[in-house]
């Protein structure tokens, strides 16, 4: 059987859907914190099991007769590591063979506050004995078009990362490229994925797809990092989030987030998606 944490979430509701496409709805496990979000996936004849990532003896339960399992990372950023460990061990206590983590890109040398607690857990892998394949993955476009919205409104896209390019890519790709990765036939044990979109572009080349696209014109407009954090917070964002993503923005404009390998994209077998046609669909 395969597992994926965080079932309910963004990803995990992808992973699952390009899952189902290849195996029967009996042989997949979704693993979440609250079971009545799950509904439509055990409608779907999906095993629902309910683990929250602080829970080691739920995990535990879980994870019983899962061969491969897809760990993606908490979304309690700060508490990770030891959230992270919990699953690990599970994992390895009812004999998991594979664990397919979710980390960053470029993280090994990352300047990224987010960094940290990917590194450790990578670590913790290494050390746990259970086999294990890294997903780092780039930025997800969705964190950008998030902001389409309030750019459109305020007459300009805000942002810290100068000319830093940025290699982001659809959540669905990522997901697309999880479900590969589990459903392969190949040994998969030890390899290491820096997963980015085919594009890279900077915010300004993105406003200017955006200025097209909306028939607006859309300046962007670079901060300094506590200037953007502050603006966020004064959106409504949680001072974490917002620091979060500032930290993101700066790391960008030293290179964090940009990486023209297109290891993604040959994974999936077909380009990912265009950032014009994200932004397109997002309007």
């Amino acid at each position: 059987m395969i597992a994926v944490t965080g079932a309910t979430g963004q990803l995990g509701r992808l992973v699952i859907k390009h899952l189902l496409k290849e195996r029967t709805a009996s042989h997949i496990v979704a693993v979440v914190r609250n079971p009545e979000k799950a509904s439509e996936l055990s409608e779907l004849g999906v095993e629902v099991r309910t683990a929250d990532y602080s829970e080691p003896e739920a995990l535990k339960g879980a994870l019983r007769g899962v061969e491969k399992l897809l760990l993606i990372s908490s979304s309690e950023v700060g508490q990770r590591v030891p959230q992270h460990q919990n699953v690990i061990d599970a994992a390895s206590q009812t004999g998991v063979k594979l664990i397919a983590y979710t980390s960053l890109l470029n993280v090994d040398n990352s300047p990224l506050m987010l960094a940290a607690e990917h590194q450790a857990t990578e670590s913790y892998l290494a050390q746990s004995g259970v086999g294990f394949v890294l997903l780092r993955n780039g930025w997800y476009t969705e964190n950008y078009l998030a902001s389409i919205g309030p750019a459109l409104e305020n007459g300009g896209f805000i942002g810290s990362a100068k000319e830093g390019k940025i290699s982001s890519a659809a959540r669905e790709d990522y997901a697309e490229a999880a479900a590969k990765v589990l459903l392969s036939e190949l040994p998969q044990q030890g390899n290491v994925y820096e997963l980015a979109g085919d594009e890279s572009y900077t915010l300004a080349q993105l406003c200017a797809i955006l200025s097209e696209a909306s028939g607006n014109q859309i300046p962007y407009i670079d901060l300094p990092p506590a200037e953007f954090s502050a603006a966020l917070v004064q959106a409504g964002l949680p001072l974490p989030l917002a620091d979060m993503l500032a930290d993101s923005d700066a790391g960008a404009a030293q290179g964090a987030l940009f990486n023209d390998s297109k290891v993604l994209s040959q994974l999936l077998g077909h380009p990912t998606r265009s950032l014009r046609e994200q932004i397109k669909a997002s309007l």
